[in-house]
């Protein structure tokens, strides 16, 4: 069971010290794709494990949990990384185009596969010190895809991306040290009972708003979300959708994992916190968004504003709205990867991605159009697709807990969402391009037509079959908001014993809270 957990883990960071090695020629480039591929096909296997075993453990080097090392997998982690494996492949074979060889030869491949290894770890651990362990590491090859190549507008964006983040950095392991001498124990699983039993609840509160803070860097929650507007737009555009795709949302899960699972003694107020913090969330990324007039820097703050919708969700926290966030959360992985790859065939064949200097894509680059089309509809909420499945769940959620200012919120920013996304057709795609030139496809290689194109077209058809088919998804996500709400099963693998309150009793516990969260909806609403 050990290498199943782990080899999502083992093969990015293989695979990196390959690509290293052949970086000077195009084995590098090889060696990514077919370790991106590897990670996908591990990742798979995986999750047809949970589906099978239900939530699995691992305890590395044989130290029993809590002491050791302990990795596991319930539904959320295991399509987190199932998601990581299908996106790092679709950004790999995108790579084989987009990248330069000056860049492959100073460690490209390498670097985005040690992020991939990050990227896993950070969803399979089961201690909570392991976790800042993988931020760091995303952290390290994160800054090192970013200032690749060294221009001035990529340092620039690149020191203000890890100052910010060195702070997170210091809050969360201030927080870690403070809840190990509150606890005595890091794994997790034991701190969702170690953390009943602290005789100081206030610092505990205090505690819980450290790591709120510091995950809430990491996802780009406002007010602190400054540092991704002004980097994301600066590197490649095959490490510009990666990072869309991928980083913020390894912060939304941290929340999402230890607001369920640990910080819960006192919902009302920190989920009361939260709801703020996706309703403002969403209202500066949108409007940031309608005031920009760059393909990436759009882009960029919307990647600000859904993620106040996922927050939403863990704000709420009834079954329905972790559903949501659940499923809003694979949803938009998939989608936000997708737009930043269009924006590099655009560029490419355009020129650029200032609005005012390109255009005509839709005349001269029609196939490219409809790529555009159903990852935009998709994050603006346009039936069938999968967005607005996410969204539906969300403000329904919002509804059933008398939220009715969230929710009023949350379809506000959707419009707004929907014309910042007719501003990119409108320029871009519809009027004709201002100096006269005719951005066709066939202005590419036979080569780096099929790279840049192949992996757009299979997430858009993901996509799809998302919105169309939404069902196995939707129950996909109620199981894992149940095994959110009621960790017994997650505490039982990785401990290896049962709670010492009866599940009947967590389950009625769980109904409680449940119970108790129309309050954070209701604060807002007054």
């Amino acid at each position: 069971m050990s290498w199943v957990l782990a080899s999502p883990i083992i093969i990015p960071f293989a695979t990196a010290v390959l690509a290293f090695l052949f970086r000077a020629g195009p084995e590098g480039r090889w060696l990514s794709v077919i370790g991106s591929a590897a990670l996908l096909i591990a990742s798979i296997v995986l999750m047809v494990e949970v589906l099978d075993q239900g939530v699995i453990a691992a305890q590395m080097g044989e130290w029993a949990a809590p002491f050791g090392i302990t990795l596991v997998a319930d539904l959320l982690s295991a399509v987190m990384v199932v998601i990581t494996g299908i996106t790092g492949l679709a950004v790999a074979v995108y790579a084989l185009a987009d990248i330069d060889e000056k860049k492959e030869s100073l460690g490209y491949h390498a670097l985005f596969q040690v992020l991939l290894a990050g990227v896993c770890g950070a969803f399979l651990t089961g201690d909570i010190f392991n976790l800042y362990v993988w931020f760091e590491v995303m952290l390290i090859a994160s800054f090192g895809l970013l200032i690749l190549g060294g221009s001035k507008v990529q340092l620039d964006g690149g020191i203000k991306y890890v100052t910010l983040n060195l702070i997170s950095t210091i809050l969360f392991l201030s927080g870690v040290g403070l809840l190990y001498g509150m606890t005595g124990t890091l794994n997790m699983a034991d701190l969702h009972g170690a953390v009943q039993e602290v005789d100081n609840p206030g610092l505990l509160v205090v505690v819980a708003v450290m790591f709120m803070i510091a995950f809430g860097v990491k996802a780009a929650v406002f007010p602190l979300f400054f540092w991704l507007p002004a980097s994301y737009h600066t590197p490649a555009f095959a490490v510009s959708a990666i990072f869309a795709g991928l980083l913020t949302k390894v912060g939304v899960y941290a929340l999402i994992r230890t607001f369920t699972l640990i910080f819960t003694t006192d919902v009302p107020y920190t989920h009361t916190i939260l709801l703020w913090v996706a309703g403002f969330t969403m209202v500066t990324g949108v409007l940031g968004a309608a005031a920009m007039n760059d393909f990436r820097r759009i882009l960029s703050f919307h990647i600000v504003s859904q993620i106040g919708y996922m927050i939403l969700g863990l704000a709420l926290f009834t079954p329905l709205a972790i559903v949501g966030a659940v499923f809003y959360l694979v949803h938009h992985i998939i989608v936000k990867a997708n737009l930043f790859l269009v924006a590099g065939v655009a560029e490419r064949i355009a020129g650029s991605t200032d609005l005012d200097r390109i255009g005509g894509l839709y005349r001269y680059a029609p196939f490219l159009g409809l790529l555009f089309l159903i990852p935009a509809f998709s994050l603006a909420g346009f039936p069938p697709l999968s967005g607005f499945w996410a969204k539906y769940v969300l403000i329904k959620a919002s509804l059933d807990a008398e939220g009715y200012l969230i929710a009023g919120v949350a379809l506000a920013v959707g419009l707004l969402t929907i014309y910042s996304m007719t501003k990119i057709w409108g320029n871009a795609f519809w009027k004709p391009h201002p100096d006269g030139v005719e951005p066709r496809l066939s202005r590419l290689s036979g080569k780096d037509r099929a790279a840049f194109l192949s992996p757009i077209a299979a997430l858009a058809i993901l996509t799809c079959i998302i919105g169309f088919f939404p069902e196995p998804f939707v129950q996909f996500a109620e199981r894992s908001a149940a095994q959110l709400l009621d960790p017994s099963d997650y505490i039982t693998a990785v401990l290896g014993e049962p709670l010492i309150t009866p599940v009947a009793a967590e389950a009625s516990a769980v109904e409680v809270i449940a119970s108790e969260t129309v309050t954070p909806a209701e604060e807002v609403q007054q």
